[in-house]
């Protein structure tokens, strides 16, 4: 397995078709969120895109998303997937943690917040994440809001 980190200006086109893809895959169809997944988010110049490929396939993928680009004062991560086909291998938690460390090379000084689906909150608790609010409904999915405080240990 390969971990690449990029930002939007250096994904070539395949791998911005695998992004999305995956994406879909996962938030539109295995869940049917229909939603607008492409956002600028995604093309914003400080968005890192995290990608994890198992040869030539996409296996998991997150962007971690600067201070206040998605949330005032706190950087986040998202659109956090993984491959149905790769599932139960760790990836997700490989995943956060590399999310976590970019976030923490580029803004050590902010905290993480992020918007989970409700179920998850056990699995980001494992990442130092605490919930912040009670459960609500994002794209008819229930959520919770969870913050990460700065890690000042590096």
């Amino acid at each position: 397995m390969q971990i690449t980190v990029k930002t939007f200006e250096n994904l070539s086109v395949h791998e911005l078709h695998d992004i999305y893809q995956l994406r879909i895959a996962v938030f539109v169809v295995e869940q049917t969120c229909y939603y607008q997944d492409v956002d600028d988010l995604d093309k914003h110049p400080l968005t890192q895109h995290l990608m994890i490929r198992d040869g030539n396939v996409l296996a998991a993928y997150a962007r971690v998303l600067a201070p206040d680009t998605a949330y005032p004062e706190y950087a986040s991560l998202g659109r956090i997937a993984n491959a149905k086909s790769h599932r139960g291998m760790g990836l997700g938690h490989t995943l956060v943690a590399k999310s976590l460390e970019v976030s923490h090379q580029h803004w050590p000084e902010h905290g993480i917040k992020i918007s989970a689906q409700a179920h998850l909150q056990g699995f980001y608790g494992k990442h130092q994440f605490a919930a912040v609010s009670d459960v609500y409904l994002e794209d008819d999915i229930p959520h919770i809001a969870m913050l990460r405080k700065p890690d000042h240990n590096g």
